[in-house]
């Protein structure tokens, strides 16, 4: 694995000067490197770090006698472990002016009632697996097929062994040790027929019979995957009028390469399976896009003829994905069909074309195209 630092595009310092701010995120998407290598001043707490959270669970008032007046930026890791000491946090912002990145790997606990989510005082940033804005010359497609984003499986040299470790790591740390379900098994279960569900409208039932749970369960787990940043919601886009459109969600994981290992198979390229991987990809970079520059919501159109379009970003830009070298009339008709509404500004096919090109009113884009004018604001 290269010990190379791959730069992110979130400025943590210059956030840091507006405000105090949640910092959330998956684990190993590069919060800890990254507040090592661009807040080296900042006066660190780490709640996985056992004496750390004794004392503070025990006397959340300790940490106004340890921070000294040069401590302008504090950083409390883990945040989620001891949602209480965000009462002291709130305390030390109004009094002492102290800016606090509060960095955490599950909104799970801090969305329960009760918690004091510091009433506007901070913003919340989220922090995902690498982009290939941030990849540069060293991003490979093939390479974020097989092993996803995560910046320490990105680069490793035995991908497949880490990204299985990581999805056990997952089930250990993030759903057991939060308590959100003692059913081990049935969650484990779950989490694999979840998995095939990706990049789709879920049918709840159908999940609950093949992981052989209970369908309210499932409604349970799928909210255990959103608080804990591992799932995306992907809404409906539901603004057109000719066709009536679909109101139910599409949901995404967050990494193509934990996909694939909770799926237990290979995205080869020129499968149906190389296609869903791509579009999860491009899921990637379109919610970091949003997350990280436009701020615009990010949605799907499905008609209840089946007409259906993969992305809509903002209300301007319909965006569909194909994993072929070669679009034909055929692949593009959902966006043909949305195109009719003249609702939005473009109409675009993300492909694996070599060359840009236009026809029936629809862009023709190959993949690297797109995503470079993605990052260059261009669909804004």
């Amino acid at each position: 694995m290269t010990n190379d630092w791959i730069p992110r595009l979130l400025d943590l310092p210059a956030l840091l000067k507006a405000k105090s701010h949640f910092l959330l995120g998956p684990r190993q998407t590069g919060k800890t490197s990254l507040l090592g290598r661009t807040l080296k001043a900042a006066r660190v707490y780490d709640l996985l770090d056992t004496s750390v959270y004794l004392a503070f669970s025990q006397h959340p008032g300790r940490m106004s006698q340890e921070l000294m007046p040069e401590d302008r930026i504090v950083v409390i890791d883990e945040i989620q472990r001891l949602p209480e000491l965000l009462n002291e946090v709130h305390r030390l912002i109004e009094t002492r002016k102290v800016r606090f990145l509060l960095t955490g790997s599950s909104a799970r606990k801090l969305r329960r009632g009760g918690v004091n989510l510091l009433g506007g005082r901070a913003r919340t940033k989220y922090l995902h697996p690498l982009t290939c804005k941030e990849l540069g010359r060293r991003f490979d497609l093939r390479k974020v097929i097989e092993r996803g984003l995560l910046p320490s499986i990105y680069f490793s040299d035995d991908p497949r062994a880490d990204l299985q470790a990581y999805t056990g790591l997952y089930l250990q740390q993030e759903i057991i040790a939060e308590g959100a379900t003692r059913n081990v098994p049935a969650f484990s279960r779950f989490l694999k027929v979840a998995a095939f569900c990706n990049g789709t409208i879920v049918n709840f039932t159908s999940v609950a019979n093949d992981a052989q749970v209970a369908r309210t369960t499932v409604y349970e787990y799928f909210d255990i995957l959103k608080d804990t940043l591992v799932l995306y919601e992907l809404p409906a886009w539901r603004k057109t009028v000719k066709r009536k459109p679909l109101a139910s969600s599409k949901y995404y994981f967050f990494d193509v390469g934990v996909v694939s290992a909770i799926q237990g198979r290979i995205f080869y390229p020129g499968t149906p399976e190389f296609g869903e991987a791509f579009e999860t990809y491009l899921m990637h970079e379109l919610m970091c896009f949003k997350d990280y520059i436009s701020g615009e919501p990010l949605s799907y159109w499905r008609s209840t003829s089946g007409f259906e379009v993969d992305f809509i970003i903002g209300d301007h830009t319909a965006v569909e994905v194909k994993a072929k070298d070669t679009i034909a009339p055929q692949d593009v008709k959902s966006l043909k069909a949305l195109a009719e509404e003249k609702k939005l500004k473009r109409c675009i096919c993300v492909s694996l074309e070599p060359r840009q090109r236009k026809f029936d009113g629809i862009t023709v884009l190959p993949y690297k195209e797109f995503l470079e004018q993605l990052w260059n604001g261009e669909y804004t």
